[in-house]
């Protein structure tokens, strides 16, 4: 799938200037780049939001950490799993 964004022409120049210094072949590679880094801290930070809240919770209603650390890495196994 293709999208045009349209951007002021001094940030492409720019694009254009940094991207073979980072050993990116075009501006386009470097936006995408951009792009894609940014999107996976933002939802790394969203999805690690409900979870933190339900661990803050489970400790307060006295679930040991050994009990809740466990159930951590049960769920972490299956979500590696189902992309492997």
């Amino acid at each position: 799938m293709a999208i045009t964004v349209r951007m002021p022409e001094d940030v492409v120049q720019d694009l254009k200037r940094v991207a073979p210094a980072f050993g990116f072949s075009s501006d386009e590679a470097l936006i995408r780049y951009y792009i894609g880094q940014s999107l996976r801290v933002d939802l790394e930070r969203l999805n690690s939001l409900p979870i933190q809240t339900l661990i803050e919770s489970l400790k307060r209603q006295g679930v040991p950490n050994p009990v809740i650390n466990k159930a951590i890495e049960e769920t972490e196994q299956q979500a590696f799993s189902a992309f492997s």
